[in-house]
């Protein structure tokens, strides 16, 4: 089968998994479905003429790499249309406090409870739940050189997700920083008491923490 004629299947694919699909296994499915080995090359080939396909600007989505696999996204300009869906009100940000600990986690990880607190200088008992409530980080193993064997914590591939990354590796230096802002859906209830809504957290070139608030 030619890329042009490979093409629709991986569309639908990727059109109808609830998450991204990585290259093998969408080789493994198109072997089943065309009763004959596909080579990555083939299989890569066709995925880039799809990504260009729909970077034409008359389409609202794209395929991007994300997580490890492909999966089509909104484009960023129709974000907004999208959200309307919903409404704003099953749309919650995530606090100064989660922010300021996801942050941390995303550029110390491996790291420790203990070790977020010393940054931090506060208990991040309430943060660190949250964000695994959400699936945001998670538990990598322990620190067995450390006294108490405490738990290791390092960001979760949802986390990827929502930035659009497929590493860690890819995250953007400090000091190209201006600001980050991550929007999960949560119910009224998930909300940390205290907390403003619409907080941005501020990562200086220094890897300075500073807290911003919406509104």
């Amino acid at each position: 089968m030619d890329i042009e004629h490979l093409m629709p299947h991986i569309e639908a694919l990727i059109f109808a998994s609830e998450r991204p699909l990585t290259t093998m296994e969408i080789a493994d499915i198109m072997a089943q479905t065309i009763d004959e080995p596909l080579e990555p090359e083939r299989i890569m080939g066709a995925v880039e003429a799809i990504r260009e396909k729909y970077d034409a600007s008359y389409y609202p989505f794209q395929l991007r790499e994300v997580g490890g696999g492909y999966q089509f996204l909104t484009k960023k300009e129709y974000h907004k249309t999208v959200l309307q869906l919903n409404g704003d009100k099953h749309i919650k940000k995530l606090s100064v406090a989660a922010m300021e600990t996801l942050a941390i986690i995303a550029y110390k990880q491996p790291i420790t409870k203990a070790e977020i607190e010393h940054i931090r200088g506060v208990s991040v008992d309430y943060s660190i739940q949250k964000l695994l409530d959400k699936e945001l980080i998670s538990i990598s193993g322990r620190k067995e050189d450390a006294v108490g064997k405490p738990l290791l914590y390092v960001t979760a591939k949802n986390f990827m997700d929502y930035l659009g990354i497929n590493s860690p590796d890819d995250l953007p230096e400090l000091k190209d920083i201006s600001n980050i802002e991550i929007v999960v859906p949560t119910s009224g209830s998930d909300a940390e008491p205290g907390e403003p809504d619409g907080a941005v957290v501020m990562v200086g070139e220094d890897g300075s923490l500073k807290e911003e608030n919406g509104g």
